[in-house]
């Protein structure tokens, strides 16, 4: 056991006993322009818990514009616009997250973000539009969904541009929206749609200011809609040959639309991120650096000043959580088992089984420079093997600003419900 490391923890760590014990962390924001809030497993319900309340807050007191969760730009835009009380499509929040459809689903479709989407949409009800908060998903996946929106805006508005956008869309159909075949075609026989969907983003980006907006946000749904087909054929194209070189256009294009999403709330603009802690953890804190991978934390880094990000991680030792033993299939509500001997959720137990919040700063940082492994659970997790490619070796003091712990933690608690017909 590392007992000088479990020493410093017991020194430096601030026991969470109620929610007041996050003040501390809440002091540390004070000029950020980011606050990424991480999760060690996509179907954890504590984590989810925490961050609404720490986003509730940053919205409050900090004057938080928008959350940007990993999740797709269309069914996000559902959220944004219920909240926004846009449109009255939906009569609650719960009905408003069938919009989620595509796996899996859980990671928004979920008991825990219903009171944040309820309280966001009473938080704005009294607000002017321009000081509304927003709720955006910046993920990639959604080609398929995106081209659908693009050519719904361009009907609506009698655009010139409709023909390419349906010429691009068509391109894509003989794949019956499969992204693995699309992949295979286009890595391997060079059957791909690159060439349309970049001249649709090229025409909608250059010719923005041309399209009147029948409804609010309209132009920026449109213009991240266009970015999203780009990247995702691009992604896609690549996954079948290169993970390394995937995982970063995934990562890029994630922040290339906070950046839009930015750029669209102006001067005020501050975002809150919500994505596991392989997104927001500054990569080169790891061994992604090792093999040329970037990400989140790193690039937001990279381009802002250093009080302009604040990175939060989260870890447990044991519980339950929601994920599936494959790609695809249903979930399952999983055992999470102790933690590995000598990674950091087992030194950060052996600190004190208790919950914890630890600031990395000026004070303690060397206390947290050795590489230590670091539990990341995805959506697809079998417990048996996790030994073998469930921890990442981590700078902790280098790849986050803080870290919050809890000991013991539950599964998160998927909606059951049918989609809403639209």
């Amino acid at each position: 056991m590392n007992h000088k490391l479990v020493e410093s923890i017991k020194k430096d760590a601030i026991p969470l006993k109620d929610f007041n014990d996050y003040s501390p962390l809440m002091k540390k924001v004070a000029e950020a322009k980011f606050v990424l809030l991480g999760e060690s497993s996509h179907g954890t319900s504590e984590y989810y818990q925490i961050r609404a309340k720490l986003s509730k807050q940053l919205i409050q007191e900090k004057g938080f514009t928008f959350i940007a969760v990993e999740g797709d730009w269309p069914a996000c835009q559902h959220i944004n616009r219920y909240i926004k009380s846009y449109d009255n499509r939906y009569k609650n929040a719960r009905e408003a997250l069938t919009a989620f459809g595509r796996w899996p689903a859980w990671m928004w479709a979920n008991e825990e973000l219903i009171d944040l989407i309820e309280w966001m949409k009473t938080y704005n009800q009294d607000r002017p539009k321009e000081e509304q908060v927003g709720f955006y998903g910046v993920d990639v996946y959604s080609l398929w969904e995106s081209m659908e929106e693009i050519i719904k805006y361009l009907e609506k508005t009698n655009s010139p541009d409709l023909e390419t956008a349906k010429k691009a869309f068509a391109c894509f159909e003989p794949f019956n929206r499969d992204p693995q075949l699309y992949g295979v075609s286009g890595s391997f026989y060079s059957e791909d749609c690159k060439d349309e969907v970049v001249k649709l983003l090229t025409e909608i980006t250059l010719e923005k200011k041309k399209y009147t907006s029948y409804y609010e946000e309209g132009k920026l749904n449109l213009e991240v809609n266009a970015i999203v087909a780009a990247n995702a054929e691009n992604y896609y194209r690549t996954m079948v040959t290169d993970d390394t070189e995937s995982w970063n256009i995934r990562d890029r294009h994630m922040v290339e639309v906070l950046n839009k999403i930015s750029s669209f709330y102006g001067e005020k603009a501050k975002g809150i991120v919500w994505e596991h802690n392989t997104h927001v953890g500054d990569a080169r804190a790891t061994d992604m650096a090792e093999v040329g991978m970037v990400n989140v934390g790193q690039l937001l880094r990279e381009q802002n000043a250093d009080d302009e990000v604040f990175i939060v991680g989260f870890g447990t030792h044991r519980g339950t959580v929601i994920a599936a033993d494959e790609w695809g299939v249903d979930f399952e509500r999983m055992i999470v088992p102790p933690a590995q001997e000598g990674s950091w959720e087992d030194v950060m137990h052996k600190a004190g089984p208790h919950d914890k919040l630890l600031i990395f700063d000026k004070n303690n940082h060397d206390s947290y420079t050795d590489s230590i492994g670091h539990r990341a659970i995805g959506v697809v997790y079998n417990p048996r093997y996790e030994q073998y490619g469930n921890y990442v070796p981590s700078i902790m003091s280098e790849r986050y600003d803080a870290f919050i712990y809890i000991n013991n933690t539950n599964a998160l608690q998927p909606l059951e419900v049918e989609r809403v017909l639209l």
